[in-house]
């Protein structure tokens, strides 16, 4: 039996689940609706209206700053009128290659029952138990690399995009200056202390307000085209070969801002599970596209006709009246921006929880209707200690353009290997046609990386060395789990022995239900030989409790449990949940009830193992599982942290006994 994800040890005994049914009869929660595969409609207006404030926040501030980023001196490009056409050329063709073909067309295909981002793919490639020991171990370390480096992202996208906003007030006066980074931290120390609220009350503003940004940003890009036209010119691709061949390694060292063009790509698979692939491909052909060209070709009409404007184009194609104004709207448009990645961290930390890579947070459910609203507490203090300084640290979004890049473009190249290995394996695709179209993606993404990587003492250390740290955590607690469930199974009995000891003997049985957890099926939980050593008795009814995480987002309500009766009042529950799915105590409970089991609330009692971790003086090693000195204190310091399961599951507080073990390992 898979392992209990719930359990913060991974331990056949750590985690007790309410599970009993109560004597009123209570609706069983409705399972959260699916999201239409091809709406229409005023449907199809709202989802995509809604699509636009959550999805394309991110890519939709990366004018403010990706275009002056490639004039920037250290780059050696000065704004001539080739460079100029070259520079906006390859910012088309990566917004068409990455974001239009890439994503949009192919990417957005992989959906593992309609969820997506690159934990969601993960699942859906390693629950094919046809996939090869090794070369899996290589897939889930891709997996969780990318999802280390969407964990930095997200600690950079806050921070560039609400400075990008403010070095406005740089153009209305060099006053200002010394503002912008203050500013900047309030503004996202705001942003963080509200997460707590939920983005089920604001969320609606999202969608207009970014509707309002894009025409506004068209709007701007419009209105300095029509000075001059012929920088539409530019969308010619013999430009951007024209400039690489003209440039050489000058061109290729850009190509580390040119991608910031292209930022929150990955967002636009990640998000699809809320809204579907139609309105996210909508949205993006006809309206976000479309501005966003708009503005890019205005700004390179802008520096055409002067080249002195290189210093903030987005910025100054607005006329001096509308600066305040456009500057509140872009803070407005970065703040959005940053509550996508934030709220996309609690996701992915969710998915970490229930797929074994994390230990258990506090996850709070924000919206009553939609299950995907929730915000974590830990995830984010950590998120917002890490914006503060990494502000303070760089002082201009320009300095944390080199930061940015590697998070991006790392995630961005893992996803198409992902990618492929799924259309390859899991659709059939001829590995021709696989192959190929993985040469042309990993040729540009790899280009992107490479840029990249010259940045890396300027600032692309930044998401490398958050991206290192957080694998080292997920896969020392997966592997931590593993070892201890190793421990424990070794101290726990065979349940058909354990049943067969209990016919026996002459154990007294007292009224009430007993729930214990168990990740082995076929074993008597450790805690429950622990109970019945030290207390000598049992109760009249006995549950043995597993929750499993499956490799599909959601589990229908239908396939939600099941229940074995066995022997001596003794019942064996197998729950059954989602990667994207919290356990529900009180949807549990209802569905035992329904299925004959009875019990009192006041006559029911949860048991606990808590465990003590003794990490001995020497690597473990046994049955393919190995663990050197500074691993094993580590994982006993992230055990010793994660959240109680009492907490987690909510248990009554008076109902709750904890049996505590020594364990060296």
């Amino acid at each position: 039996m898979p392992e209990n994800p719930s359990n913060p040890l991974g331990s056949t005994d750590a985690h007790p689940t309410p599970l009993i049914g109560v004597t009123a009869a209570r609706p069983i929660p409705p399972e959260r609706p699916s999201v239409e595969a091809n709406p229409t409609g005023k449907r199809l207006a709202v989802l995509t209206i809604t699509a636009l404030g959550v999805v394309y926040g991110d890519i939709g501030t990366s004018p403010l700053y990706a275009l002056r980023e490639c004039f920037k001196p250290e780059y050696g490009i000065s704004a001539t009128p080739a460079n100029i056409y070259g520079v906006l050329s390859l910012i088309v063709w990566s917004l068409t290659m990455v974001v239009s073909v890439k994503y949009i067309v192919y990417v957005m295909r992989a959906d593992n029952h309609g969820e997506g981002g690159i934990l969601a793919m993960l699942a859906l490639i390693i629950g094919k138990p046809t996939e090869r020991r090794h070369r899996r171990k290589i897939l889930i370390a891709l997996g969780l690399v990318g999802a280390a480096l969407l964990y930095g992202d997200g600690v950079i996208t806050p921070a560039i995009s609400v400075l990008g906003a403010m070095e406005g007030l740089e153009i209305v006066s060099a006053n200002f200056t010394r503002f912008v980074v203050p500013l900047t931290l309030v503004v996202l120390v705001l942003l963080f202390v509200f997460q707590r609220l939920g983005t089920a009350k604001v969320g609606a503003l999202f969608g207009p307000v970014m509707v309002l940004w894009f025409v506004t940003i068209a709007g701007l890009g419009v209105m300095e085209i029509v000075h001059d036209p012929r920088i539409l010119l530019a969308v010619n691709p013999v430009y951007a070969i024209r400039f690489f061949m003209d440039r050489g390694d000058a061109a290729f060292v850009l190509l580390g801002a040119v991608v910031l063009a292209v930022t929150g790509a990955e967002a636009l698979y990640a998000d699809m599970g809320h809204f579907g692939k139609k309105p996210i491909r909508l949205a993006w052909f006809w309206l976000v596209f479309p501005c966003l060209l708009l503005n890019y070709f205005g700004q390179g009409a802008l520096v055409l006709r002067d080249p002195a404007a290189a210093t903030n184009p987005f910025y100054l194609l607005a006329p001096r009246v509308m600066l305040y104004p456009l500057i509140a709207l872009a803070t407005v448009a970065a703040v959005i921006a940053s509550q996508a990645l934030i709220s996309g961290a609690f996701s992915l930390t969710q998915q970490c929880v229930q797929l074994g890579y994390s230990p258990r947070v506090t996850i709070v459910h924000t919206s009553a209707r939609e299950a995907g609203q929730i915000y974590i507490p830990e995830v984010n203090t950590a998120l917002m200690v890490s914006c503060l300084i990494v502000v303070i640290g760089f002082g201009s979004s320009s300095a944390l353009g080199a930061a940015y890049g590697i998070a991006v473009t790392g995630t961005m190249a893992i996803t198409t290997v992902l990618f492929v290995v799924v259309a390859a394996n899991r659709w059939h695709w001829a590995r021709w046609r696989a192959y190929s179209l993985a040469a042309v993606f990993l040729a540009i993404d790899l280009a992107f990386l490479g840029a990249n990587t010259l940045k890396v003492t300027h600032g692309g250390w930044v998401p490398l060395a958050i991206a290192i740290a957080l694998y080292t955590f997920m896969t020392t607690w997966k592997r931590g789990r593993e070892i201890l469930r190793e421990r424990l199974t070794d101290l726990s009995m065979p349940l058909d022995t354990f049943l067969t000891s209990i016919s026996k003997g002459s154990v007294p049985r007292v009224p009430g239900t007993a729930v214990f957890m168990t990740s082995d099926a076929a074993g008597a939980p450790v805690v429950l030989l622990h109970h019945l050593k030290h207390n000598k008795v049992l109760h009249e009814n006995v549950i043995l409790l597993s929750v499993q995480t499956m490799g599909i987002p959601e589990v229908k309500n239908d396939d939600r449990l099941s229940l074995d009766r066995l022997d001596h009042g003794f019942m064996r529950v197998v729950v059954r949940y989602g990667f994207m799915e919290s356990p529900d105590v009180k949807h549990i409970m209802e569905l035992l009830r329904r299925q004959g089991v009875r019990s009192r609330p006041l006559e029911t009692s949860y048991y606990l193992g808590r465990e003590q971790l003794i990490a001995r003086k020497k690597a473990w090693k046994r049955d393919g599982l190995s663990m050197n000195i500074w691993r094993k204190r580590l994982f006993a310091i992230m055990a010793k942290n994660s959240r109680s399961a009492a907490e987690f599951f909510q248990l009554p507080p008076n109902r709750v006994v904890e049996l505590g073990t020594q364990i060296e390992f």
